[in-house]
């Protein structure tokens, strides 16, 4: 039965509306604009051959491809395994079947959940073979479904560990997913929140420092 709204109408709706929210936010000033990619992971759940995915990828590309250069340079894309209520729904799903096409995306940045991996150098390693020229990957270096709160020096480690697969130029730390989520304010309070992002900023400048030679 027809509702007399067709796909193609519903596929334009929808770019347009995409369009215009991140427009907005570049217009306000914003540093980055981050699109939520966390159903990426999830999708090769949900259909292990790739078409899932390999549709999303397509239809963030159609968007994407709405921006100048300079534009995109200004936008990221991120993608994690979940962390509503410190649970994740896509962990056991491994990233290699993800990330190479992710990378596929017309996209300046990349944030990519990490410290909340068993094993980071294997992403990493992924991360390295996938990336492409001019193109920056932020790393996760700090997991909020953790608890305790990091401290600088586990931060600063971590980015040495990724500095020793990512170029330097195309290096830039963030936080994993899971501070709080789709309305949920209970999993982490404002002080553990804010503490984590302070040894993220505090940790990352210290890696800063030994990879400047300062």
């Amino acid at each position: 039965m027809s509702c007399g709204y067709s796909r193609d109408e519903f596929i334009a709706d929808l770019l347009r509306e995409h369009e215009t929210e991140i427009r907005g936010c570049l217009a306000k000033g914003a540093y980055k604009v981050q699109i939520d990619f966390t159903e990426g992971r999830f999708a090769m759940k949900a259909d292990p051959s790739g078409y899932l995915l390999h549709s999303f990828i397509d239809l963030i590309n159609l968007a994407l491809a709405r921006f100048s250069a300079a534009e995109r340079d200004r936008i990221a894309v991120h993608t994690c395994p979940g962390g509503d209520h410190h649970a994740t729904h896509s962990a056991d799903v491994d990233y290699a079947t993800l990330l190479p096409k992710l990378f596929e995306l017309n996209v300046g940045n990349f944030c990519v959940a990490l410290a909340g991996e068993p094993d980071r150098i294997r992403v990493l390693k992924i991360i390295r073979s996938a990336m492409k020229p001019g193109q920056r990957v932020f790393i996760g270096v700090v997991s909020p479904n953790d608890p305790r709160v990091d401290r600088p020096e586990e931060v600063r480690d971590r980015v040495m560990e990724a500095a020793e697969y990512i170029p330097i130029e195309q290096l830039g730390t963030c936080d994993d997913c899971g501070y709080a989520p789709f309305f949920d304010e209970t999993s982490n309070s404002r002080e553990t929140t804010f503490a984590k992002i302070q040894a993220r900023v505090e940790g990352t400048e210290m890696a800063s420092r030994l990879i400047g030679g300062d």
